[in-house]
């Protein structure tokens, strides 16, 4: 099984934590090299690991933004 290889391009936000202290957080991450793309997951304490996850491009970021704010923002 080969090493999966990351680089947090760009710290973006924690989004909730743990009683175990591992992070819920989306960040901005080259996979292997490839072009960086939206990732929220959680990581360990010093992000020795991390756990699944989702990815997305810039373009399902926004579409995910949008489908949040119609939803949060309509709320009374």
């Amino acid at each position: 099984m080969r090493d999966i290889q990351s680089e947090i391009i760009h710290e973006i936000a924690v989004l909730g934590e743990s009683s175990s202290g591992y992070t819920k957080e989306i960040n901005l991450i080259s996979w292997n090299g490839a072009k960086p793309k939206y990732d929220i997951r959680s990581w360990s304490p010093g992000r020795e690991k991390c756990g699944k996850g989702i990815t997305l491009t810039e373009e399902e970021a926004k579409r995910l933004l949008l489908a949040l704010q119609s939803i949060f923002l309509n709320l009374t």
